[in-house]
């Protein structure tokens, strides 16, 4: 059950595009009664919000591929070019890439370097989950 705090508070930074928050009062001021409680909650949050940071989350995914030597560096350039981050490198029979980017291009990506590779790309299961 949502607190008399946590209802118009709440309502505000849902309005303002932000999730997964909660409002606590540490002080009710009975004198107030109902409606001004509502009115006081709403005013110091949306005060709040006005001189707070905002941090856009953005979901990432991590993808593995090995690929041959001779693409390494194409591969790296389209990573870096798509602003994904790259965690890891392993040289071996073949090269091992391990990198992070946003979910909503891992798609794109993954068909733009499928594409580049003529095949000769393997996606491989991710180890790590975000």
């Amino acid at each position: 059950m949502a607190s008399r705090a946590e209802r118009p508070g709440g309502r505000c930074l849902k309005c303002c595009g932000i999730r997964n928050s909660k409002a606590v009062r540490y002080f009710g001021g009975v004198k107030l009664g109902a409606g001004g409680l509502v009115r006081a909650y709403t005013d110091c949050v949306a005060k709040a919000l006005l001189d707070a940071d905002k941090v856009l989350l953005v979901r990432q995914c991590t993808l593995r591929c090995a690929l041959p030597y001779a693409l390494e560096g194409l591969v790296r350039r389209e990573i870096d070019d798509a602003g994904a981050k790259l965690l890891q490198a392993s040289h071996s029979e073949c090269v091992e890439l391990v990198f992070s980017l946003p979910e909503d291009f891992a798609p794109m990506l993954i068909a733009r370097l499928s594409e580049a590779g003529s095949g000769s790309i393997a996606w491989l299961e991710s180890e790590e989950t975000d």
